[in-house]
C-alpha cells in the first residue's frame, strides 16, 4: 500500500504541476504577452519543475527503503522457516527436504550416502539442574562444533529437542569417525561449574530402494543401541 501511494502521489503531483504550468503558459502565448511576463513565467516554470524533481527524488528514496524492508522481511521469513533459533543451524523441516533430495540423487546415480543421528546424554538433567538458558547454551556449543566438524558439502541440523542429524554424501568411514571424534571432549563453562557435553550417535548408510523414513529409523535404532551401551564406539 505504501508503494502504491508513493507512485500514485508522484504521478498526481507531476500531472498537477504540468497543468499548473500549462494554465500559466497557454493564455500568455495566446494573448501575446510582454517579454517581462514571459521571463517571469519562465522562472515560475523552472521552480515548478524543481519541485517535481525534488519530489521524485523523495519517491526514489522511499522506494529504496521499501525494497530494503522487503529484503529484511524476506530474510527473516527464510530464517524462521529453515533455521533453528537456538543453535542457528538448519531445522528439521529443512534437513528433511535435503535428505529427500540426497536420497533421490542416490537412486539416480548410485552414489553413497551416510546419515548420523545424535542426541545429548543427560540433557534433561542439565535443564533441571542449571536451567533452560544453560541448556540452550549447551545445544549451541554442540551445534557449533558439529558444523565445524563436517565438510561444506555435508548438511547438519538440530532435529528437535536435544537431537541432531548429519547428512554426509560421498563419505567414507574414516570421515565419519573424524566427525564423531571431534565432538568428544566438549564442555560448557558457567559461573558455577563446568558441564561436560556428552552424546550418543548412530550412523548408517543408505540402502538402495529404501525410503527416507526407513533410513532414519535404522539410524535411530543404532543410536539407542549405542546409548544403552556406554562402552560403544561413540
Amino acid at each position: 500500500r505504501r508503494q502504491w501511494w508513493l507512485w500514485s502521489s508522484a504521478i498526481s503531483v507531476t500531472l498537477l504541476l504540468a497543468l499548473g504550468i500549462a494554465s500559466f503558459a497557454i493564455p500568455a502565448l495566446l494573448a501575446g504577452s510582454s517579454p517581462l511576463y514571459g521571463f517571469l513565467l519562465s522562472d515560475a516554470a523552472r521552480g515548478l519543475l524543481g519541485l517535481v524533481l525534488i519530489f521524485n527524488i523523495y519517491v526514489v528514496y522511499e522506494q529504496n527503503q521499501i525494497h530494503r524492508i522487503r529484503r529484511e522481511f524476506s530474510d527473516s521469513l527464510y530464517k524462521m522457516a529453515v533455521v533453528d533459533p537456538v543453535t542457528e543451524m538448519f531445522n528439521r523441516r529443512y534437513i528433511m527436504h535435503r535428505l529427500e533430495e540426497e536420497v533421490a540423487r542416490c537412486k539416480r546415480y548410485g552414489s553413497p550416502l551416510t546419515v548420523i543421528a545424535m542426541d545429548l546424554d543427560r540433557f534433561k538433567r542439565i535443564n533441571d539442574e542449571y536451567g533452560h538458558a544453560v541448556g540452550d547454551y549447551v545445544l549451541k556449543i554442540f551445534g557449533d562444533q558439529l558444523k565445524r566438524a563436517t565438510r561444506g558439502s555435508d548438511i547438519v541440523a538440530r532435529f528437535g529437542g536435544d537431537e541432531f542429524l548429519a547428512i554426509l554424501p560421498d563419505c567414507d568411514k574414516q570421515q565419519i569417525q573424524y566427525v564423531l571424534d571431534r565432538l568428544n571432549g566438549l564442555h560448557a563453562k558457567t559461573t558455577q561449574s563446568k558441564i561436560d557435553i556428552r552424546y550418543s550417535a548412530g550412523w548408517t548408510d543408505y540402502i538402495p530402494g529404501e525410503s527416507v523414513d526407513d533410513l532414519l529409523k535404522r539410524a535411530d535404532e543404532l543410536l539407542y543401541v549405542n546409548k544403552r551401551n556406554p562402552k560403544g564406539p561413540f
